[in-house]
């Protein structure tokens, strides 16, 4: 597949401070930092309605929502790193102020197509803000793209204000692995001990941490199983779906979040987490 030449991006605002960690541009990686060029513009289409895209965005809602309540602030500063296209950052706009930063300007530019003009170019383990500046950090599916995941880690602790809060969304077990994890230029997927094991080396208190996604964890396994052995190899599997289930198949999965206000996952898809900056 051939990438289109990247574009020169400058970022707006003050000049950077002495507490700011260094540009992006020094961070160097052995594997692309964005996902394939073309996914952008798939998950620009389908974030809004795609049963995966849904589903997860309600779960990460209802985490949200309980952690801006014990925040106690009116209008907490909220920072979406990995931001992508969007739709995320649209929905912690509910909550907050809320800003995003992705590596990608293509990525950024679909954030502004949605009317997102908070949004700067930078790469998570480096981000281009100051210390202590935001109440509330979210990594949705992005830790798992990092070379040095502990960096960046601790650069969302870096940037949140003292018992400020992170929210981690992640790919869990390895044996999962599939398609949108080559094409997105996933590093890894975890297992709940392992993260648990990253935060606490980058100086973050886990206040709650669970498997998500239990209820299409046999399916998922099922497909991407079939999809190694027969070769199968969507241009992505965010195109994979039923038209006619799914705004079911979203409302089910969503559901999942009524379920997880009241108890861990012992296995699931995904892992979703809440740790404090103490």
């Amino acid at each position: 597949m051939n990438t289109p030449v990247r574009r020169s991006r400058t970022s707006g605002g003050k000049a950077p401070q002495k507490s700011m960690a260094t540009t992006a541009d020094n961070v160097t990686s052995p594997l692309p930092r964005e996902m394939e060029q073309h996914t952008y513009s798939i998950m620009f289409e389908v974030e809004g309605k795609h049963w995966w895209f849904a589903g997860r965005r309600r779960i990460i809602e209802g985490f949200v929502e309980k952690v801006c309540r014990d925040i106690g602030k009116l209008q907490p500063q909220i920072l979406d790193v990995g931001c992508g296209t969007g739709a995320n950052l649209q929905m912690l706009s509910e909550f907050g102020d809320a800003e995003g930063v992705d590596v990608s300007a293509e990525a950024l530019d679909f954030c502004r197509a949605r009317g997102l003009a908070k949004v700067k170019q930078g790469a998570a383990e480096s981000l281009p803000f100051e210390d202590a500046s935001f109440d509330l950090v979210t990594g949705l599916d992005v830790v798992e793209h990092l070379d040095d995941d502990i960096a960046g880690l601790s650069e969302m602790r870096r940037v949140l204000r003292p018992d400020g809060r992170a929210v981690l969304f992640v790919p869990a077990f390895m044996f999962l692995w599939g398609v949108q994890d080559d094409i997105s230029h996933h590093r890894r997927r975890y297992t709940l001990p392992e993260l648990k094991e990253k935060l606490r080396e980058a100086g973050l208190t886990i206040e709650r941490a669970s498997y998500a996604n239990i209820t299409f964890f046999f399916p998922i396994l099922i497909g991407r199983v079939l999809m190694r052995l027969t070769g199968v190899r969507p241009a992505s599997e965010n195109n994979i779906t039923v038209g006619a289930l799914n705004g079911l198949l979203g409302r089910i999965l969503g559901a999942e979040s009524w379920w997880l206000r009241r108890m861990n996952f012992p296995f699931g898809v995904s892992i979703i987490c809440v740790a404090r900056k103490t």
